[in-house]
């Protein structure tokens, strides 16, 4: 048994590495209005910021377990941490766009290890009568990221620039090492299976070739471009290789037998929808507030926190009473609570108040809340526990690829609308309009100079925007409501008492 000054300093250790982790994903949202400007992008290529680094995360993550096998815990976290510090580093250091994307690739593989890894790690540290409460306790430190993540990444922005959204790692990353260095010993366990890296490389590029089919599909008119069509081809035809190759395989990267589990199959596509439905808000919030509604940067990072108190809470509640609730139900009432934050998003308008912001985000976040972990756990509740390491792989990889895709999809949207809205409200400024006539509207309109005109012309473009992220929400209100009858397909959970310490542990890490 590990002493306990030792143990105290890994726990504080492993918390400070999944926290630098899961800060990342929200605390550079913020500042995507003024990487914009920096980087001289438009709001969609800005976008790959996010995504390139979900995407990046999604694919790698699989491939921990055979790398810890490889290298030894310890080994593949000072290796982990080390990178994705010095990838803070280099993305805060970034002249332009191309070069943040593939520093933010790297930075995601590298962060890829930090979940399951430390899951792994607190699960061996502890006696199981002790196992519950850290893994509640690391699950409490787990949501400090994201909640932190929107008011620290708006205050840095205000304050200093975006670029210390990624060199606020750096002092994380530096005690992470150190303390991992001096109190985690090494652990290799005997290889059992190999990992199938043709199976890896066809996935990797089916994912690959999608995600950018999508993230470019706007800046080169889709299909009418021959780049978009080889992206589409490409992400085709690998992914029917992946597919062929992990049915004639000893040893497939994915085991697709875990399709046959209808829980967890069904728990995937929710998964999906959930990832989609929760990172493209997190994407969309900040630039409606900030370049819409002219909130200071600081101030929308605070607007947008309180969506994450509202998961906290939930999960909390979620977990006391997923024993005594049949968790479809849990998972349905969640998907209704989103679903009603999203309708009332589609009223927003530009007077719309701070209060009915910050409420809705509270709402938002409660409702998915209530999803993570009693989703997990059901997906999970009918699988062969040999197959659990593969699934648990296989539901992150989906839930990733519906946050990259998510992400991907709404900055489309909105590119693709703002033109039609504008050309549609467009049509009908016109001086034969009676609100002209009427005198109702402000002398700065007046479409016979020119100052007149480029105001109308800012105005048309500010009201097309905020047509086109309403229809946005509304796409992801209708996801979760198809989302719930899906829910009711599972098998429920027959067994009762205290949840299994690897049900704990699959609750935490969604």
């Amino acid at each position: 048994m590990t002493p306990k000054p030792r143990r105290a300093l890994l726990v504080v250790s492993i918390m400070l590495a999944t926290v630098m982790q899961t800060l990342d994903s929200t605390i550079a949202n913020v500042a995507l209005p003024h990487m914009q400007g920096s980087m001289s992008a438009t709001q969609d290529e800005i976008s790959w910021v996010l995504t390139s680094y979900i995407i990046a995360a999604a694919i790698a993550t699989p491939a921990t377990g055979f790398l810890a096998h490889r290298f030894g815990r310890k080994n593949l976290l000072l290796i982990a941490i080390s990178g994705f510090t010095v990838t803070s580093m280099l993305c805060g250091m970034a002249t332009s766009l191309p070069e943040i994307v593939i520093f933010r690739l790297i930075q995601g593989a590298f962060g890829a290890s930090f979940v399951p890894l430390s899951q792994t790690i607190m699960l061996d540290m502890f006696p199981i009568e002790q196992r519950g409460k850290m893994i509640a306790l690391w699950g409490n430190g787990v949501m400090v990221g994201p909640i932190m993540g929107p008011a620290l990444g708006g205050w840095l922005t205000d304050n200093y620039s975006w670029r210390w959204v990624f060199y606020i790692n750096l002092p994380f990353g530096i005690l992470a090492f150190l303390g991992m260095m001096i109190s985690l010993s090494e652990t290799r366990e005997k290889m059992t299976k190999q990992i199938d890296w043709a199976g890896f490389a066809f996935l990797s590029l089916a994912i690959g070739g999608v995600q950018i089919m999508l993230d470019r599909g706007n800046v080169k008119d889709w299909f009418s471009s021959t780049e978009i069509v080889t992206y589409a081809i490409v992400g085709s035809i690998s992914f029917y290789l992946f597919v062929t190759h992990s049915l004639t395989t000893r040893q497939p990267f994915i085991d697709l037998s875990l399709f046959r589990d209808r829980n967890l199959s069904v728990g995937l596509c929710v998964a999906f929808i959930v990832g989609f439905v929760l990172y493209a808000t997190m994407a969309l919030m900040p630039p409606f507030l900030e370049s819409l509604m002219n909130y200071p940067v600081t101030t929308a990072g605070l607007v947008i926190a309180p969506r994450g108190i509202g998961t906290m809470l939930a999960m909390s509640i979620a977990g006391r009473i997923i024993n005594r609730i049949d968790p479809r139900f849990i998972i349905a009432g969640g998907l209704s609570l989103a679903s009603l934050s999203l309708w009332e998003m589609t009223l927003f308008n530009l007077d719309v108040s701070t209060q009915t912001i910050v409420m809705t985000g509270l709402l938002q976040g409660f409702g998915l809340g209530f999803i993570f972990a009693p989703l997990t756990t059901i997906s999970f509740a009918t699988l062969a526990p040999n197959l659990r390491p593969e699934g648990t792989s296989l539901y992150s990889l989906l839930r990733n690829v519906g946050s990259s895709v998510g992400i991907a999809v709404s900055q489309a949207i909105i590119t693709r609308l703002v033109q039609i809205n504008h050309a549609s409200i467009a049509e009908k400024v016109t001086i034969t309009n009676p609100l002209y006539r009427s005198g109702a509207i402000p002398h700065i309109f007046d479409p016979n100079t020119r100052l007149g005109i480029a105001a109308l012309n800012a105005e048309v473009t500010k009201q097309a925007s905020v047509i086109s992220y309403l229809n946005d929400f509304r796409l992801m209100m209708f996801m979760t409501l198809i989302a719930i009858p899906f829910v009711f397909l599972m098998r429920p959970i027959t067994h009762s008492g205290e949840l299994r310490d690897e049900e704990r542990a699959h609750m935490v890490m969604d």
